[in-house]
C-alpha cells in the first residue's frame, strides 16, 4: 500500500536510575538526564551514519522533561533519525517506560555533524533523501518541532 507508515529502526537504550543520579528529591538530576540523553542520541546518530562516522554533538535543539523519575525505575530511551543533511544528522529521542503504552517522560532532538581529523564538517556516506519518509507518532511531531527549530524547508 503505497500510504502505509513503514517500520521505524529505533535504537533503544535502557538505564537504571540509582541514588547517584538523583537529585535531592530523590528523582532523576537534571544533569544526568541531559548526559542519559546524549548517550541515547549519540549511538542512534552512530547507528544511522555507519561504522565509519565521526560524529560531534553540533546542538540540543529541544529536550524536554514530562515528569519526576524515581530512583529504581527501568528508564527507556528509543531514538530515530528524523532528519539528514549533507554533513549533519538530527535525532529525535523519546523515553519512555519499560510499558509501551505509557506516556512519555521526556523527549528531545540533538543535531550531530560528521566531521574529518581537522574538525571541519565531511559529507555522510550516505546522500539525504529529498521526500522524507513517512513517519508514526511521535517521531512525525518530533520531525515536525525539529522542522520549526531547524527552519527546514520540505
Amino acid at each position: 500500500m503505497a500510504d502505509s507508515i513503514p517500520d521505524v529502526d529505533e535504537t533503544r537504550t535502557h538505564r537504571l536510575i540509582l541514588p547517584r543520579d538523583a537529585n535531592h528529591h530523590g528523582t532523576l538530576y537534571a544533569g544526568v538526564l541531559l548526559s542519559l540523553s546524549l548517550e541515547a542520541a549519540y549511538a542512534t546518530a552512530f547507528r544511522a551514519a555507519g561504522l565509519n562516522a565521526n560524529l560531534v554533538l553540533k546542538r540540543v535543539l529541544d529536550l524536554r522533561c514530562y515528569e519526576p523519575v524515581p530512583v529504581g525505575r527501568v528508564v527507556q530511551i528509543r531514538g530515530v533519525e528524523i532528519h539528514r543533511a549533507r554533513a549533519q544528522i538530527v535525532v529525535a529521542l523519546y523515553g519512555s517506560s519499560l510499558d509501551e503504552g505509557s506516556p512519555a517522560w521526556m523527549d528531545g532532538l540533538m543535531q550531530f555533524v560528521q566531521v574529518d581529523a581537522t574538525g571541519r564538517p565531511e559529507p555522510l556516506d550516505d546522500e539525504p533523501v529529498d521526500e522524507p519518509v513517512p513517519l508514526p507518532p511521535p517521531w512525525s511531531s518530533l520531525r515536525d518541532r525539529a522542522r520549526r527549530l531547524l527552519h527546514v524547508r520540505h
